[in-house]
């Protein structure tokens, strides 16, 4: 297989980082994290083939990322590392968007097995472009195409489109955007947004970002 990027995001730093250093051993790229809020975001950030999740975790627990990641569209496969081993702690992983689980301690060759597998099946299930559209966006490559022809967006440009693709056509409030793309802690005011947003609208057009009034912006297709 091609070198992929994993997510890891667990808590505790000593498994994070036998985890880390035993998947980059086995051909992958990792990033880690240790709270599952910022996990969410790195997760909808996009361009990571799989993400190995910890069920206990700050700030928001692995359900609930599994949950948000599934009810944003984000199909990124999740294996949930758990000390769960129940039947029902099973159903309730799998009914929350989990892919797969293995119980604590499981050995790095198996947790690189199970994701080569779910990186498999999920490249064979779907594909990452989404078209909108005139529009054509691949969610990992980050390569967007308008009428045929290739367009070159900034970093934050990227990450307001792809929050706005994730939303389906539904419209997305400019609080939610400034969350999601500079974090909830970083205090930035609308006018940034509205910077970045007419900058995409440009390169864009024909292309419509909408401004839904008083609600925030969305993809238009015509």
């Amino acid at each position: 297989m091609p070198i992929v990027r994993v997510l890891v995001i667990e808590d505790d730093d000593a498994i994070r980082s036998v985890v880390e250093r035993g998947l980059r051993a086995e051909g992958f790229e990792v990033d880690t994290c240790a709270d599952g809020g910022e996990g969410l975001w790195k997760a909808l950030d996009g361009g990571y083939a799989a993400i190995v999740l910890d069920l206990l975790l700050p700030t928001m627990n692995g359900y609930a990322v599994c949950e948000r990641l599934r009810s944003e569209g984000n199909t990124t496969p999740i294996l949930v590392l758990t000390a769960k081993s129940g039947e029902y702690d099973q159903i309730d992983l799998l009914d929350s968007g989990a892919d797969d689980f293995l119980t604590k301690p499981a050995s790095i060759a198996v947790i690189a097995a199970r994701l080569r597998v779910l990186v498999r099946r999920n490249a064979a299930l779907a594909s990452n472009v989404v078209l909108r559209g005139d529009l054509r966006y691949d969610m990992g490559t980050r390569e967007c195409w308008v009428e045929g022809e290739p367009r070159t967006l900034t970093s934050r440009e990227d990450q307001v489109l792809r929050r706005l693709l994730l939303a389906n056509g539904a419209c997305v409030t400019r609080q939610e955007l400034m969350d999601d793309v500079w974090g909830p802690d970083a205090g930035i005011d609308g006018s940034n947004l509205d910077i970045h947003v007419r900058r995409l609208r440009d390169k864009l057009a024909p292309v419509a970002v909408e401004n839904v009034r008083g609600l925030g912006y969305r993809i238009g297709v015509r």
